[in-house]
């Protein structure tokens, strides 16, 4: 038997629900809660292009401890972080840069202590 994967939602932990709708809208993102008639909803869903990620309430999340993770392919990794770091979020923003495995990369950890990697395709030499 052979099972297609179709996507991918990967699931941050964050303390506060509202708040990490709101800090990933200004990063533009779509971003809506599973119960939007709840005052702390449990759950949440951003979605940028094709690319969805989903939020889940841990109220004794330790941002300082957590380990969550995960990787965004963009086209423009620093038209992307000039956007990102015009926007004033909270969290760390970490500088663009070549990396050896030929991508240009940036990161991000929002107030909750997920890591955010970004990449695109680094400029070919000749360019």
């Amino acid at each position: 038997m052979t099972v297609r994967f179709e996507r991918v939602a990967p699931v941050l932990p964050v303390r506060d629900v509202r708040a990490a709708l709101a800090h990933y809208g200004r990063l533009g993102f779509e971003a809506t809660a599973y119960d939007d008639a709840s005052d702390e909803p449990v759950y949440g869903f951003l979605a940028r292009g094709e690319v969805t990620l989903h939020l889940a309430r841990v109220p004794d999340l330790d941002p300082a401890a957590s380990a969550s993770a995960c990787y965004l392919y963009v086209d423009d990794a620093d038209a992307l972080h000039a956007a990102w770091q015009a926007a004033g979020i909270q969290g760390r923003l970490t500088a663009v840069a070549d990396t050896p495995y030929g991508l240009r990369e940036f990161a991000h950890v929002d107030p909750d202590g997920n890591l955010l990697r970004v990449g695109a395709p680094a400029a070919s030499p000749s360019r």
